[in-house]
């Protein structure tokens, strides 16, 4: 109980951070990924079954407060969550090699599928908006 309670805690400090203190702190509208950190590593360091269920409560808290869909980002985490906690038999606590790795490539992942949806998500509803824009662009980007 006293486990569940702490990884609420952890959860609920990453999300504030990541969505007050880091916001503000961002660099060209870049920041730190903070639930995908804990999501990474709690698979990691625990396995696949936590690291689905930590996955799913943090993509869940990302959904219910700025998702379009709910359950896309709770099913995105949660596959991270879940593909990390494969690696917890290579993973020892001396070696930084595999968990920098493993968070690097689960953002590049997240930001990869997070683009390929809302480019879909676009295309389907607003192509006939998309096609005048690139028009535009390509009519200006001749170089006269």
């Amino acid at each position: 109980m006293r486990r569940k309670i702490v990884l609420f805690i952890i959860i609920a400090i990453c999300f504030l951070l990541q969505t007050t203190v880091f916001r503000a702190l961002t660099f060209a509208n870049i920041g730190p990924n903070l639930l995908i950190i804990v999501v990474s590593s709690f698979g990691l360091m625990r396995g696949k079954k936590e690291g689905l269920w930590v996955g799913f409560f943090c993509g869940l808290l990302i959904d219910i407060f700025f998702g379009f869909y709910l359950g896309g980002y709770a099913l995105l985490y949660m596959y991270i969550g879940y593909i990390n906690g494969l690696f917890k038999k290579r993973f020892y606590p001396d070696d930084i090699k595999l968990p920098m790795i493993l968070i690097g490539s689960s953002d590049i992942v997240n930001n990869l599928m997070i683009y390929i949806v809302m480019f879909f998500n676009l295309r389907l509803s607003n192509w006939h908006e998309m096609v005048s824009h690139c028009g535009f662009d390509l009519h200006f980007s001749d170089g006269q």
